[in-house]
């Protein structure tokens, strides 16, 4: 169950390169069914990338737990666009807090008719942004050894990349926040 109110203070509007106005604002229990309509719509290979090359299909249920975020230690981040009158999901960026509070793990899915468009990089700025406010020391993120767009992204972003200490067909992006 959700620990904090959303922090609505935390919602802003941006013209990216090539598209509509996008709004990036806090993930809120009632996006359940954007979110459904996002994962529905992503390609096998965007599926892959961010399921890490699992061939899973995330449920209704399993879609709802992620819409409720316990903001007291985790950050959930939706961009949505407005296309022909409804409020449509094209972005995912989120962290959860490890156990010990010393670093997040970070999360992020694009649509893929909206990739390429620095919507990813301004994302996971603002997520960035958010973990250093809050004292956090860490954020690191896994992504497929093959995923050359993540790992650019993770580089641009100043993340380090290093293998992965489990997954052969892992490379773990870290940067210190402190």
């Amino acid at each position: 169950m959700p620990g904090a109110k959303i922090p609505t203070e935390l919602t802003e509007s941006f013209q990216p390169v090539f598209g509509a106005a996008v709004t990036l604002r806090p993930l809120r229990p009632e996006d359940a069914d954007i979110e459904t309509a996002f994962v529905a719509g992503l390609s096998p290979e965007t599926r892959a990338n961010r399921l890490l090359g699992g061939a899973i299909k995330p449920t209704r249920e399993y879609i709802e737990r992620l819409t409720k975020v316990d903001y007291t230690r985790d950050m959930a981040l939706a961009a949505t666009v407005m296309l022909e009158g409804h409020e449509t999901l094209i972005g995912v960026a989120r962290y959860a807090l490890d156990a010990d509070a010393r670093a997040c793990e970070f999360a992020l899915v694009i649509a893929d008719a909206w990739q390429g468009r620095g919507i990813g990089r301004l994302m996971l700025k603002k997520l960035l942004a958010i973990a250093a406010a809050r004292g956090i020391p860490r954020m690191y993120g896994d992504t497929l050894a093959v995923n050359r767009a993540m790992l650019a992204l993770g580089k641009a972003s100043g993340f380090s990349l290093v293998r992965h200490p489990d997954e052969a067909h892992l490379t773990r992006m870290v940067r210190d926040l402190g």
